[in-house]
């Protein structure tokens, strides 16, 4: 418990447990409602967004956000007004977002130092600026997915029947896009840009594998991101690997032991 006399480690642990909670909640609506692509396509996208704030002199937090949440509602537009599937839409954006953002690094001056850590994460490296901002994001996040609960439920199950009972089912996926891409900006320091959309699906994958419950679904899952974000914090400060690798294995190892003892599995 030492550790925790560290201040740095202090702004990490709850670093980890915001992250951890909010990439779990909205990584059920992800699993459930087959976006898992998507997702890794909006994380990469804020690769480009960071690096048009590097290029401007802005804060990379707020024009990857800005970024995302673009490519994201643009994801869904292009998906709805073509004939071509969510997969190949997001193969696009991930690849063009992703030359945009070597393109903008490119012409920076000088090599900037901190791409490595948006690239992979660093959680020992946060600013209190970046703990509140994490602290007020997931709380606007958190909010909206309880006053939609039940919309969102009907969503992820059922979309033609949330469109039967008059309930804005497009509106709605594009809100959950722009949720997505919110929890995904918040999580890239800690994360990395190319790991957090492992960290988004695999505990939600993991409570999949145990329930049936929706609502039991949504705990499990908020506790296997907090508790392999945890791990693999502590992981990276004993052993010095990065901290986006680590916390993405700890909810890795967590996922094949939930496969492991699956009910579902054994059904099967």
């Amino acid at each position: 418990m030492d550790i925790l006399t560290h201040t740095f480690m202090q702004r990490a642990l709850i670093e980890a447990i915001l992250v951890g909670g909010i990439c779990a909640l909205i990584g059920v609506y992800v699993v459930l409602n087959g976006l898992s692509f998507i997702g890794a396509g909006i994380s990469h996208s804020t690769f480009a967004g960071v690096g048009i704030g590097l290029l401007l002199g802005i804060d990379p937090v707020w024009t990857a956000m800005l970024f995302s949440i673009g490519v994201a509602i643009s994801i869904g537009v292009v998906s709805e007004r073509s004939d071509l599937t969510h997969d190949t839409s997001v193969g696009i954006f991930f690849a063009a977002t992703m030359a945009l953002g070597v393109l903008f690094i490119s012409l920076l001056k000088d090599y900037y130092v901190d791409i490595y850590s948006y690239l992979f994460g660093n959680i020992l490296a946060l600013t209190p600026a970046d703990i509140y901002l994490s602290a007020v994001m997931s709380l606007i996040i958190i909010v909206i997915v309880a006053l939609l609960f039940k919309e969102f439920l009907v969503l992820s199950f059922d979309a033609q029947l949330a469109g039967i009972m008059g309930l804005p089912v497009r509106g709605l996926r594009y809100l959950l896009l722009i949720l997505m891409a919110g929890t995904v900006v918040i999580s890239v320091k800690s994360v990395g840009i190319v790991l957090v959309s492992a960290l988004i699906v695999t505990p939600a994958a993991a409570a999949h594998q145990l329930t049936r419950g929706f609502k039991r679904m949504m705990l499990l899952s908020v506790l296997f991101g907090i508790g392999s974000s945890i791990s693999g914090l502590l992981l990276s400060y004993w052993v010095n690997v990065p901290s986006g690798a680590g916390i993405v294995l700890a909810a890795t190892l967590l996922f094949f032991a939930a496969w492991v003892f699956s009910p579902r599995r054994r059904t099967v």
